[in-house]
């Protein structure tokens, strides 16, 4: 098991510097003038040539990259261009936003789609499963920003059900539900088409194996069967697809953040590239880098918990 985890977080550790190397890469080719887009279109050329060289941005690219990394690697992660405040708190504190929208979604959505896909599994072939996979792949194929201006116009501009612009909720259940519930359905719909498609291909492999047919064959009760030996094993590949969703749904969400107006680190991504905000924008992707990596990490070492012939195979 130690061999497995050293493995992958080698592997976890490359992953990360070749995306901070394509992250530093593509804010340096971003189009416009940092220094112009600051003091506008009035500003004479020596006064943005002044400001790029006080920002450091006419030094050498490696240069620059070292200095990014090794700020990254100590928290200190510069000031932002546009705002003049630190980088880290401005970008942890959307980032929280964002995992409280991510997090309402997933808590919601992934019972959901695990239940509806075993569900599914268990009535193989009949009206039951092509409904749940019939609704799963249309779901998946629904545009987010179709999905939520959809809701927007349905339930905010027409019932006035819920507020068209979404905001940190106040620490209180209703007021969670408000804000929150319109924003992160788009997001559940793509949770709940992508989880009950795995959920179901697993349940159904782990029906047609030869211990379950063993199982049933002793008289085990089917719930005991379905609860003991089917999904332990069936939601393994469920386990992949909802830790590469934890990613999505903290730092994939700039539509529905843009869209609902909502805080979240999305939205601080859209708007530090269109205003040339680099260490706003390189600090922020990069964080949402490490919580993909994290995510898809955590999910390699429960799989070798739940499976030992993944850890075999390894290595």
């Amino acid at each position: 098991m130690i061999g497995f985890i050293t493995k992958r977080l080698g592997l976890s550790v490359l992953t990360l510097l070749l995306v901070s190397i394509i992250v530093f890469a593509v804010s340096q080719v971003l189009p416009g003038d940092v220094g112009r887009t600051i003091l506008g279109p009035y500003a004479t050329n020596d006064q943005v040539a002044q400001l790029n060289h006080t920002l450091g941005l006419d030094r050498p690219l490696p240069v620059r990259y070292l200095d990014y990394m090794w700020g990254f690697l100590h928290g200190g992660w510069g000031k932002s261009y546009l705002l003049q405040e630190p980088v880290t708190g401005l970008v942890l504190g959307h980032l929280g936003d964002s995992l409280l929208l991510g997090g309402f979604a997933l808590v919601i959505a992934v019972p959901l789609s695990l239940g509806f896909g075993v569900v599914a599994a268990l009535r193989r072939d009949k009206f039951t499963d092509r409904a749940i996979s019939v609704t799963g792949l249309s779901l998946i194929a629904l545009p987010e920003f179709v999905a939520g201006t959809v809701l927007l116009v349905v339930f905010g501009v027409s019932l006035k059900w819920f507020p068209v612009s979404s905001s940190v909720p106040l620490p209180e259940i209703t007021d969670v539900f408000r804000q929150l519930l319109l924003p992160s359905i788009p997001l559940m719909f793509v949770l709940f088409g992508y989880i009950s498609r795995m959920a179901r291909a697993g349940t159904v492999d782990v029906l047609d194996s030869a211990y379950v047919r063993t199982a049933v064959l002793k008289g085990l009760k089917p719930g005991r069967v379905i609860g003991k030996h089917v999904l332990r094993n069936s939601l393994l590949p469920a386990i992949t697809v909802v830790s590469a969703q934890v990613g999505y749904a903290v730092g994939g969400l700039v539509v529905v953040e843009k869209l609902f107006n909502y805080p979240g680190i999305g939205q601080l991504i859209y708007t530090s590239a269109t205003g040339h905000d680099l260490p706003v924008l390189e600090a922020a992707v990069l964080v949402i880098a490490v919580i993909y990596t994290v995510a898809n990490l955590c999910a390699d070492l429960l799989y070798g918990v739940l499976n030992p012939r993944i850890r075999l195979a390894a290595a």
